[in-house]
């Protein structure tokens, strides 16, 4: 039995992520989403050093909602990924915007502190 490398059925998983979305099932009624992904990784890119942070996100469906699961192995695709703190928020929301094309959608990315600093990012998305 093989026990490190790509073959663990996580990693397997992880690697083949994709943004799931499906109908949402009360088109007419304008209501919110809130989900919290409390164990978000990726790595600094100035240093290499490992960032954590606790993404929350709010949305208002249109026609489609985003299906959890496909979400949290999307978010842990990032652990191995050097990116600034500015960038993944912003192509996080990029991304799933693009995938379910909300009314609208607030993301935040609380990054724990590092070095006697805190940093957090929050990006939104309207319709226009």
């Amino acid at each position: 039995m093989k026990t490190n490398g790509p073959d663990f059925y996580g990693e397997r998983l992880i690697s083949e992520a994709e943004i799931v979305c499906f109908p949402n099932p009360s088109p007419e009624r304008d209501y919110e989403i809130s989900i919290e992904l409390p164990e978000f990784t990726c790595q600094c890119p100035f240093s290499g050093y490992p960032d954590f942070a606790v993404i929350r996100l709010f949305y208002q469906p249109l026609e489609k909602v985003l299906e959890l699961k496909s979400i949290k192995l999307y978010i842990n695709s990032f652990r191995n990924i050097k990116i600034s703190h500015e960038e993944v928020a912003n192509k996080i929301l990029n991304d799933l915007v693009a995938a379910s094309n909300p009314s609208w959608m607030k993301l935040e990315a609380d990054f724990n502190p590092r070095g006697n600093v805190h940093t957090v990012i929050r990006v939104s998305h309207h319709l226009k």
